[in-house]
């Protein structure tokens, strides 16, 4: 432990580094990142680490560990996700040394695990088959619900939650032959798109979906306005819902046992911790709102939708399509392709 290093409590660190790089960062980012950190901390309170001047290379290495493998209320992460949680580990030491809580270099001993390729991606995605079930029972019996909208929208148009929740009523045109939705960047009124103004689009709906939004609009639609004065799509009874309660919903309905379907992962659902709406991440076979990004691209691409339009809808990049959405097998694509080359 150097001399000249200042005392600074893990807490308190996190809340400096966060408020420093709001101007920045993205909410969304930002977002991220604070719940990266609260990890940390939490370790931090397990190792009676109330100091940053305390931490060294082996507190580090056990913090690898103990985020692999889940500990207190964190679950175990995937190599793809601990990678990002260590990476913004480092960058959060850096700003520690900066500011004289930790030697410099410490960053340094922060061990990034090595991916392979088939490790560099997350192999979770919500199949299409599953999409169309979820959605079958929302249309049977939550139709026009908040529920039945934001995954209508979330499946039909590939978008991401931060896009769907940006969505005003006057974005939105349902009546006629081509309705659709305008996805707009607006980041001073708390409602940015991942992509800045290039993200902007308008995405066609079909009619089922346009009379869905309709008549959710005309029924359950809490009508109230933002703290901007826009009028949200989807609302809650406070007003436009946060991140979270998108990414809440997404898990709750993803969970097999609540559309009907057996548990299959064998649990009794009165002592199954994840059949409370609050803790609907905690089950297996739950998907976040990215495997139904994931599985909509897929799905798109089995059909054949050309990577270009598949790209401009869902506004990524070909090759981030191809890494981190498409989760068509080897041997199908290889099947498909060949319906183009009759020889191979």
């Amino acid at each position: 432990m150097t001399d000249d290093l200042q005392p600074l409590s893990p807490a308190k660190a996190k809340e400096m580094y966060l408020e420093g790089r709001r101007d920045e960062l993205s909410e969304s980012t930002l977002s991220a990142q604070k719940y990266r950190l609260e990890a940390f901390v939490d370790f931090c309170d397990e190792q009676d680490i109330e100091d940053l001047r305390e931490l060294g290379g082996r507190d580090l290495y056990e913090y690898r560990v103990w985020r692999r493998e889940g500990h207190g209320r964190r679950d175990a992460v995937e190599p793809i996700t601990l990678k990002g949680q260590l990476a913004t580990l480092r960058s959060f030491l850096r700003f520690a040394a900066e500011v004289d809580a930790v030697n410099e270099g410490l960053r340094e001993k922060v061990p990034l695990p090595t991916l392979t390729r088939a490790g560099q991606v997350s192999d979770t995605t919500l199949e299409p088959d599953r999409a169309a079930e979820i959605l079958d029972y929302l249309e049977q019996y939550e139709y026009a619900s908040r529920r039945h909208v934001v995954m209508l929208l979330l499946w039909h148009t590939g978008a991401r939650t931060g896009a769907v929740r940006g969505l005003d009523l006057q974005d939105c045109e349902l009546g006629g032959d081509q309705p659709g939705v305008s996805f707009r960047h607006q980041p001073e009124k708390d409602t940015p798109l991942k992509n800045g103004e290039t993200g902007e689009r308008w995405n066609a709906i079909s009619p089922f979906v346009a009379r869905v939004i309709q008549d959710y609009i005309a029924g359950p639609r809490n009508d109230v306005t933002d703290e901007y004065g826009r009028e949200p799509l989807v609302t809650t009874r406070e007003g436009r819902p946060a991140p979270t309660t998108i990414r809440n919903l997404v898990y709750a309905v993803t969970r097999p046992c609540w559309y009907g379907n057996e548990c299959p992962h064998d649990r009794d659902p009165d002592d199954c911790e994840a059949t409370y709406y609050k803790q609907a991440s905690k089950c297996p076979s739950t998907r976040s709102p990215h495997d139904i990004r994931s599985g909509r691209v897929t799905a798109y691409r089995r059909e054949d939708v050309p990577k270009q339009i598949v790209s401009d809808r869902l506004d990524a990049s070909e090759a981030i399509l191809g890494k981190h959405y498409d989760r068509r097998g080897e041997r199908e694509k290889s099947e498909q392709r060949r319906d183009y080359l009759p020889d191979s």
